[in-house]
């Protein structure tokens, strides 16, 4: 019998082997096929070759692609999604569980699956309109929070980031359809448009309008107030001048009756008895000639001068009357 001799490091490398975990995955290790407890963490791990081997896991955000969904609504029509992106991560601590009842590739019992069931839940309930155009973006939020209530009961620790759906393809005729009643919408918003611009163009001149009339009416009755300023002033000065003209007037009204009171006065005690004595002398030595006889009723002056003034004659009958 011959015997092989194998040098000790050969045989430590039979028997040992290094692993090296990279950082963000996590390893599960089968030995013999069967799924061993521990997992490994990143850094270098031993093993046994040929004996034990191992599969990432990795516990980072990771997209998966979910492709050509088919999708009934409940009309009957068939449609299409080319391709829903599932963000998730898996919790290191769950890994062991989740690998477990779900094998190394839990995401195609847990999403590949879910998606297609879920979407299609959702489409048998609702018609071709509200799964193309009227519901169409609450399909990502309603997918991520059903998978994400269902991942909860079923495999704790897979998280769910984010859905999203790329626009369904349907029938091309039903697409035409929907171009066209989109191009018509479109036109209908541009009328709708075009109609507020308008009106508010109309709207915008009616104010113009108001605040040049509201402008011209503020300028009238300022100018207005100013010509009632100005007749006040005028009238105020007119009662000012008639009050100093009419004080004038009554100052030398009074001064005349004052004069004429005086000289009224002034006659009463100048005509006395000698007084008339003496103007009688003055008119008599005035005449050039006096005649008396008892053939004459009345005395006549004869003078060089033709016309007699009223005093004269006054005066002469009174001294007539005196003789």
């Amino acid at each position: 019998m011959n015997l092989i001799a194998v040098p000790g490091h050969v045989l430590s490398r039979l028997l040992r082997d290094r692993l090296h975990v990279g950082r963000a995955v996590m390893c599960f290790l089968l030995r013999g096929g069967a799924l061993l407890t521990t997992t490994s963490s990143p850094g270098f791990h031993l093993m046994l070759p040929f004996i034990t081997t191992f599969r990432p896991v990795q516990t980072t955000l990771q997209t998966d692609e979910v492709k050509n969904v088919p999708c009934g609504t409940s009309g009957g029509v068939m449609i299409y999604f080319d391709r829903i992106e599932v963000v998730n991560f898996l919790i290191p601590s769950a890994v062991y569980g989740i690998v477990r009842n779900y094998t190394a590739d839990y995401d195609k019992a847990l999403i590949f699956n879910k998606v297609h069931h879920e979407l299609n839940q959702f489409c048998s309930v609702h018609t071709l309109q509200e799964v193309y155009i009227g519901l169409f973006d609450q399909i990502d939020e309603n997918l991520k929070l059903t998978l994400q209530e269902d991942l909860t009961t079923m495999a704790p620790g897979l998280i769910i980031q984010a859905v999203r759906v790329t626009k369904p393809n349907i029938p091309e005729s039903i697409r035409r359809n929907y171009e066209l009643m989109e191009s018509e919408r479109t036109k209908l918003l541009i009328a709708a448009q075009t109609q507020k611009v308008v009106e508010k163009e109309a709207e915008t001149e009616r104010k113009r309008a108001i605040i040049e009339a509201e402008k011209v009416a503020q300028v009238a009755e300022i100018k207005f107030g100013q010509r009632i300023m100005e007749k006040e002033t005028e009238k105020k000065i007119s009662e000012i001048e008639d009050g100093a003209f009419l004080a004038r007037q009554k100052a030398r009204a009074d001064a005349e009756f004052y004069a004429a009171q005086r000289t009224a006065d002034a006659n009463k005690l100048k005509l006395t008895p000698e007084f008339l004595q003496m103007m009688k002398f003055k008119a008599t030595a005035a005449n050039s000639k006096i005649y008396f006889g008892s053939e004459i009723p009345h005395m006549f002056l004869e003078s060089g001068h033709m016309g007699t003034s009223k005093v004269t004659d006054f005066l002469s009958e009174d001294i007539l009357n005196l003789d």
